[in-house]
């Protein structure tokens, strides 16, 4: 009998994820030495598109398959489990959030931190804030990603019953008519206690999300990408014009041509045409371009392939780290010496976190895989008591069980 082959892990979606994260990390740190590096200073969008294209892509390996082949009930409930995971996570990161500012206000004798970052309706209402809070509909400064992307795993089941019945053609065309008339229509969930509607809309991104489940399901399934030259030179013309666009910059040039704004906006909260088309750009340009995918395509133990294994973790402690890198610098005057160690020290924990899950995983899977054949059962060994007089003896014990 033959040994079934192992499936290799791609370890260009754990690099790319990696480099999302700390460029996140980075960016949550307003005004620092390094931010003018990162890619939203080159182009249309940043590395929350990036994320969560990448999280299409990994929730199409993850799930994709399994639903298409019938199990579409169990694999939706764990979808909406993972989706639960991100919400406790969502409540986490805001509670952190809030005991930080906190913390920093009362010993720094600050108390105007407690007004940034959309923290003051948590001290005008706190019972609505709370409420709020709990209920997604209020979501503090550079805490918004995770409430997003719950909500888009909440959805994607249907998506894929779509691309089941349908075909992933028809699976894109319903999302991206979402998309469209979410940014048409301006429709999304509400704030609350605040007016208007979350600052990364589910209904516009959750198009980004299904492009890239439907782009790895049709490579899975033995599919490729269009590959043309005229497609890549089409994409990297948009990628220099984009780089242009914000360098020199061209921001006060109307381009609305009296179309809605979702089409020739910049908008991010309902990811505008020109930001969606910049990622899947540059997504199409790593993806065809061999020489340019294999600079991602690391070792397994790459510290960007480890990092990248464990991106919700890393996620979670890198907003919290990012938060009191926040507060710390609204108390103290910042300088490049004092941006650099926070940078630093963020980034190595980050990387330490990683590092920690692996070896954790490692043993506890070792302890699960341990042979016991060795070691013999445990059975009362007591002897049985005697038989009463007159009577019949009594049963042994039995073997206590575990």
């Amino acid at each position: 009998m033959s040994t079934p082959a192992l499936t290799v892990r791609d370890t260009r979606i754990d690099v790319l994820r990696a480099l999302a994260l700390l460029t996140i990390f980075i960016n949550h740190v307003p005004q620092n030495l390094i931010e003018p590096l990162t890619t939203k200073n080159f182009g249309f969008s940043d590395a929350a598109e990036a994320f969560v294209l990448i999280s299409g892509v990994s929730a199409a390996l993850a799930y994709g398959g399994k639903f298409s082949a019938g199990a579409g009930l169990a694999t939706s409930l764990k979808m909406w489990r993972r989706a639960g995971v991100l919400y406790i996570a969502q409540l986490g990161t805001t509670m952190a959030t809030l005991a930080i500012f906190a913390f920093f206000s009362l010993h720094y004798a600050v108390p105007e931190l407690m007004t940034q970052i959309n923290i003051r309706p948590v001290m005008d209402d706190t019972a609505a804030a709370l409420v709020g809070i709990a209920t997604l509909g209020h979501q503090l400064g550079y805490n918004n990603i995770l409430s997003m992307y719950a909500v888009v795993l909440l959805l994607l089941p249907a998506f894929l019953l779509i691309g089941r019945a349908f075909g992933l053609g028809a699976m894109v065309a319903a999302s991206g008519a979402v998309w469209l008339a979410a940014g048409i229509w301006r429709i999304g969930p509400p704030n609350y206690p605040n007016d208007g509607i979350w600052f990364l809309n589910p209904l516009s991104w959750q198009f980004l999300f299904v492009v890239g489940v439907a782009a790895a399901l049709h490579v899975k399934r033995g599919g490729r990408l269009p590959q043309s030259p005229f497609l890549a030179l089409s994409a990297a013309f948009y990628l220099l014009l984009s780089w242009a666009w914000v360098k020199i910059p061209l921001w006060g040039i109307d381009t609305s041509f009296g179309l809605p704004a979702v089409l020739t906006g910049f908008d991010k909260t309902f990811l505008s045409a020109p930001r969606l088309l910049h990622v899947l750009a540059a997504a199409y340009l790593i993806a065809v371009l061999p020489r340019l995918s294999n600079l991602f395509r690391l070792p397994y133990a790459n510290p960007l392939a480890v990092m990248g294994r464990h991106g919700l973790s890393v996620f979670v402690l890198g907003t919290i780290l990012a938060m009191a890198a926040q507060a710390w610098r609204m108390v103290h005057i910042p300088s490049a010496t004092g941006d650099l160690t926070i940078l630093a020290t963020g980034i190595f924990l980050q990387f330490a976190l990683a590092y920690y899950i692996e070896w954790y995983r490692g043993v506890a899977n070792g302890w699960r895989t341990a042979p016991t054949s060795g070691i013999p059962p445990y059975h009362d060994a007591r002897p049985a008591p005697p038989a009463r007089h007159g009577g019949a003896a009594a049963p042994a014990a039995s073997p206590v069980r575990s």
